[in-house]
């Protein structure tokens, strides 16, 4: 009887919260306005990737680096592959080009 009363406290709570856990497009934006004309700059917040995209690349590269390194060199190559992979990565993401926020200009 116990775990059916705190399942059901559980639940009701999840239920009272997910509406309140939705979030409206216009966080997603944000509005700049000059003062010289009347122009609005809408920028559109980055996604996970192009925000972390440094991080995301050195710990793909880490990952594959160690899954070669354990293929061929067993625990001393998981080591070896993954310091590889993690300047093989951290190469890649400095060579990349980079990404700039998407800008939107409406006068009015």
């Amino acid at each position: 009887m116990k775990r059916f009363i705190t399942t059901l406290m559980m639940t009701l709570m999840l239920a009272a919260m997910v509406p309140t856990m939705s979030t409206a497009a216009s966080a997603q934006t944000r509005r700049y306005y000059t003062t010289s004309s009347r122009t609005a700059v809408y920028t559109k917040r980055p996604n996970v990737y192009r925000r972390h995209r440094k991080a995301f690349n050195v710990g793909i590269g880490t990952g594959i680096g160690m899954l070669v390194g354990g293929l061929l060199g067993g625990g001393k190559g998981v080591v070896i592959g993954g310091l590889a992979g993690a300047g093989g990565g951290a190469l890649f993401t400095h060579k990349q080009r980079p990404k700039n926020y998407v800008r939107y200009y409406r006068r009015y």
